[in-house]
């Protein structure tokens, strides 16, 4: 079985995480989209609201999972068996940090790392742009997956 863990805080899940996620399923058996629990970070939404917003997206697709898990990324994916990190590009910057931890972790552990560019129309997206906009009382709803607008408005 070809299993991938997509790790990440998911504060909130975006769109930019949904076009990823969907275009790498050919590619796998199973995506286990692995939220990363992180004590000393504050998070907008707490950890099962997350969990919701994810779960409710990917509903109706039984090759997506969603877990969570402390500590080093490659100790989970032993932990796991998943063979496979999926990372999403956005731009140059991005390349240049995740090439550094993709490397780290194939030496420490043979895990090797897939990166997806993301689609041109969610290139501008992240958690923490949707965070600010969120917190400003801006309209989310052309960044985030509709599990997200729903729940984070009620």
């Amino acid at each position: 079985m070809k299993r991938a863990i997509f790790p990440g805080s998911f504060d909130p899940i975006t769109l930019g995480h949904v076009d990823i996620i969907e275009r790498a399923l050919p590619l796998f058996d199973e995506i286990i989209i692995a939220i990363g629990v992180n004590n000393d970070k504050k998070y907008l939404f707490d950890l099962e609201q997350r969990q919701n917003f994810i779960r409710e997206t990917f509903s109706n697709n039984s090759k997506i999972k969603v877990m969570t898990y402390t500590g080093l990324t490659i100790n989970y994916c032993k932990e796991i068996k998943a063979d496979f990190i999926l990372r999403g590009l956005r731009n140059p910057a991005d390349f240049e940090f995740e090439k550094a931890i993709a490397q780290t972790n194939r030496n420490l552990s043979g895990i090797e790392t897939i990166f997806l560019l993301t689609s041109p129309e969610t290139s501008f997206i992240s958690s923490s742009i949707v965070r600010d906009v969120y917190r400003n009382k801006g309209d989310i709803s052309s960044l985030v997956p509709q599990s997200v607008i729903k729940q984070a408005l009620d």
